[in-house]
């Protein structure tokens, strides 16, 4: 008898592509079986009127989906692991997370070729704390601009909201065919993305069964990255109430792990960059939260 598995989501344009992904990658490794979409719709989708940092963070784009996860009515939710919080129900585990897209934030324009070409006068849309402080180290002489919305939404925004600029994740505007938009591809010496960027990640119950489901599509190398990232995003807190940015990208058995901590208004208190052995990788997350510590807690 063919098994039908029901796989929550956000309504959200991206959030179906990527639960579509995940799908079409479980379809291929179990063609006896059945997966279908349960669109699910969170509070992160229906406040585009304030902050994310203002009305209760990442978990905002998750809460209802867990919920939906823990009373059984869907086996398995998709997310981008960059929403995740930190903090699960320990009934709920991250079963497995797909091959990462590039994890670098991206400049969009219909004025300008790069980011350091705005001048005064100009504004530019976002609505991080993370890219607003990284941003203004980079180039002081512009306006940052509150902006929410999905991919699609703040590319037309750059126009009605008379924006010069705006900054989205490159890993979002490829898996919507948006990248002809893209004027420049932000290095991490510039803008470190926040951890998980450019990674979907599949959640489900705590169960042995769920978890073998989830095996095949499981990239073991992006796994382990995103499982740094977020044990130094753990230590340090704050979520997207801070502007803080933290990647870990792996080659062979090395790892490089950078982390920035920064102000609002633009200031940079710690830009850390480590390369070590994979190995080392405990030590050199407790080295990058040692040098930021003091400032978390001023």
């Amino acid at each position: 008898m063919k098994r039908i598995w029901t796989i929550g989501t956000r309504g959200s344009g991206l959030a179906l592509k990527q639960t579509e992904t995940v799908i079409q990658l479980l379809q291929a490794a179990y063609p006896g079986h059945e997966f279908c979409t349960r669109t699910i719709k969170t509070t992160g989708d229906t406040v585009w009127d304030r902050p994310l940092h203002l009305i209760g963070g990442k978990g905002l784009f998750v809460r209802e989906i867990e919920a939906e996860l823990l009373a059984g009515t869907i086996d398995f939710a998709v997310h981008s692991m960059k929403d995740m919080p930190t903090e699960i129900d320990e009934g709920l585990i991250i079963g497995a997370v797909l091959k990462r897209e590039d994890p670098r934030d991206v400049f969009i324009s219909s004025k300008y070729d790069r980011l350091e070409d705005l001048g005064p006068g100009d504004r530019l849309g976002t609505n991080s704390l993370r890219r607003k402080s990284q941003i203004l180290n980079f180039n002081k002489r512009i306006t940052v601009i509150p902006l929410r919305g999905n991919v699609d939404t703040r590319i037309r925004k750059m126009a009605s909201d008379n924006l010069s600029a705006i900054i989205l994740a490159r890993a979002g505007v490829k898996r919507m065919g948006f990248e002809a938009y893209v004027k420049e591809v932000l290095s991490l010496d510039i803008m470190v993305p926040p951890s998980g960027q450019g990674a979907i990640g599949v959640e489900t119950r705590n169960e042995l069964g769920l978890l073998k489901i989830l095996q095949p599509i499981n990239h073991p190398q992006t796994f382990r990255e995103v499982e740094i990232e977020r044990k130094l995003q753990t230590k340090i807190g704050g979520g997207c109430n801070v502007p803080l940015g933290i990647n870990a990208s792996i080659s062979n058995h090395d790892l490089t792990l950078r982390a920035v901590f920064g102000r609002e208004d633009g200031e940079i208190l710690v830009r850390h960059r480590q390369v070590g052995m994979l190995d080392a990788a405990e030590q050199m997350i407790v080295e990058a939260f040692r040098k930021i510590r003091p400032y978390k807690e001023d």
